[in-house]
C-alpha cells in the first residue's frame, strides 16, 4: 500500500512540474514577445516638429493635440507592437490642419487588447461637432471593429495600411485607405478580400513610394518594402488626404 501511495505521489509530482515548466516557458515566450516592439525614433520626431510643439498628456498616457477652433476631432489607433509616441508627427500634422488628434496609448502596444480605447473620448470634447477614428495596420483594423456597434457616433473611418474585417458596408460613414504602394507588410490578399466591408463609395489612395512603417516614425519594419519617398513626406501626402477626406 505505501509502494503505491509514493508511486501515486511521485506521478503527481511529475505532471505538476511539468504544468509549472510549460507554464513557465509559455510565460517567458509572451514576455518576450510582448518587449520585443518598435520604438519611436525619438531623433526623427525632434526634426519633424515645428519648433514650440506642445500637446497635454494625461495620466493614462493618451496625447491631446488641440487646436484652437477646432471643431472636428480624430481618435488614432496605433500600429501593432509600435510604440503609440511614433505617431505623433502624424498627429501634429493634423493638428495643422485643425483637427484635435487624440493618440491613445494601447496595452503592450497591441490595440486587440482595448478595442474600446475610445469609449468616453467624445464626451470630454463636447465642442468638436464631427468624430472620425482611425489607425495604422493592427490599430486601422480594430478602430474598424469599434465602429461596428458605434458607427453612429462617428462621420468616418481613417485606415492606414490597414483593412476592416468587419461589414460597415451598410452604414453612413466616410471611409478612406491609404496604403504605399511598397507596402510589403499588409496582406494584399487580405485587403483586396475586405474591401466588401468599406461602404461602396470609400476612397482609396495609394501613396506612390510609401511603405508600411512610415505613417508613424520607428525606423524600418521587418519585411516591410524599400520607400522612395521620406517618412515625411508620407506623413504631408497622408494628412492631405486625412484633411480632404474631412472637408
Amino acid at each position: 500500500m505505501s509502494f503505491l501511495s509514493d508511486k501515486r505521489k511521485r506521478k503527481i509530482f511529475i505532471i505538476t512540474a511539468a504544468v509549472v515548466l510549460a507554464l513557465a516557458v509559455i510565460a517567458g515566450a509572451c514576455a518576450t514577445y510582448l518587449g520585443d516592439y518598435y520604438r519611436a525614433d525619438h531623433e526623427a520626431i525632434g526634426a519633424f516638429l515645428p519648433p514650440g510643439t506642445t500637446w497635454r498628456e494625461d495620466p493614462d498616457g493618451t496625447i491631446v493635440f488641440k487646436p484652437e477652433g477646432a471643431t472636428r476631432g480624430l481618435i488614432f489607433y496605433p500600429g501593432g507592437k509600435v510604440e503609440y509616441t511614433a505617431y505623433v508627427p502624424l498627429m501634429q500634422a493634423c493638428a495643422e490642419q485643425g483637427v484635435l488628434c487624440v493618440l491613445v496609448e494601447m496595452p503592450f502596444n497591441l490595440a486587440v487588447f482595448d478595442i474600446n480605447a475610445a469609449d468616453g473620448i467624445q464626451k470630454e470634447y463636447p465642442e468638436i461637432e464631427d468624430w472620425y477614428i482611425g489607425g495604422h495596420s493592427l490599430g486601422g483594423s480594430m478602430a474598424a471593429s469599434y465602429l461596428a456597434d458605434h458607427a453612429e457616433d462617428y462621420e468616418g473611418l481613417i485606415l492606414l495600411g490597414a483593412y476592416s474585417t468587419v461589414d460597415l458596408s451598410d452604414t453612413d460613414l466616410a471611409a478612406l485607405s491609404v496604403f504605399g504602394s511598397e507596402d510589403k507588410v499588409m496582406n494584399r490578399e487580405k485587403y483586396d478580400g475586405n474591401k466588401s466591408n468599406l461602404p461602396t463609395d470609400f476612397t482609396e489612395v495609394v501613396l506612390n513610394g510609401g511603405c508600411h512603417a512610415y505613417f508613424g516614425m520607428y525606423g524600418a519594419q521587418d519585411g516591410d518594402g524599400t520607400p522612395a519617398i521620406t517618412n515625411a513626406e508620407q506623413i504631408r501626402l497622408t494628412v492631405e488626404q486625412i484633411a480632404k477626406m474631412m472637408e
